[in-house]
């Protein structure tokens, strides 16, 4: 594989986690990832309680929109080395035909917008999704990703995605 990789975190309404996600990529592994973001059926609206938790933790937010999955499948869209779901909607959706083949995975993540509650309830909900994130993308940059090849990629992906924040591996 090449030494700089593209990869799109895709959701339902990209609004909270994958935009989390993608913040949290391009801030811990910039010299080697472009991470974007997307949703099959975008809200329009990137949520602010997902900007306060980035903000909180000093992971820039310029530049954060919720968009449609159809700008990464049209020509001229980066080539996706890897395209990672990260909600339950997304990953029983019929996905487009990527250019390329990108490798996939699902990482589940509770959706934090979907918490009713007090502001410390709805707080914590978007604080537990980011540290899952951040968890999960932390033993992604780990992985060495020149030497292993696609069945082992796509093992090592899956396996990240059953990690939760609390698991050492």
């Amino acid at each position: 594989m090449s030494a700089h990789y593209n990869v799109l975190f895709l959701c339902t309404g990209n609004s909270a986690r994958s935009i989390m996600a993608e913040a949290i990529l391009n801030f811990k592994g910039n010299a080697n990832f472009t991470a974007f973001s997307a949703g099959s059926h975008p809200s329009g609206s990137v949520r602010e309680e997902a900007i306060r938790q980035l903000e909180r933790v000093h992971i820039p937010t310029e530049g954060l929109r919720s968009k449609s999955w159809e700008e990464f499948s049209r020509p001229g869209a980066p080539k996706l080395d890897f395209v990672i779901t990260v909600c339950d909607n997304a990953a029983k959706e019929v996905c487009p035909i990527w250019p390329g083949q990108p490798i996939s995975a699902h990482w589940g993540v509770p959706d934090p917008a979907a918490v009713q509650g007090s502001e410390e309830e709805i707080a914590r909900a978007y604080r537990d999704a980011f540290f899952m994130l951040e968890r999960r993308i932390s033993l992604f940059l780990c992985l060495p990703l020149a030497s292993l090849d696609r069945l082992a990629l796509k093992k090592e992906l899956d396996e990240i995605g059953q990690t939760s924040t609390t698991t050492v591996q």
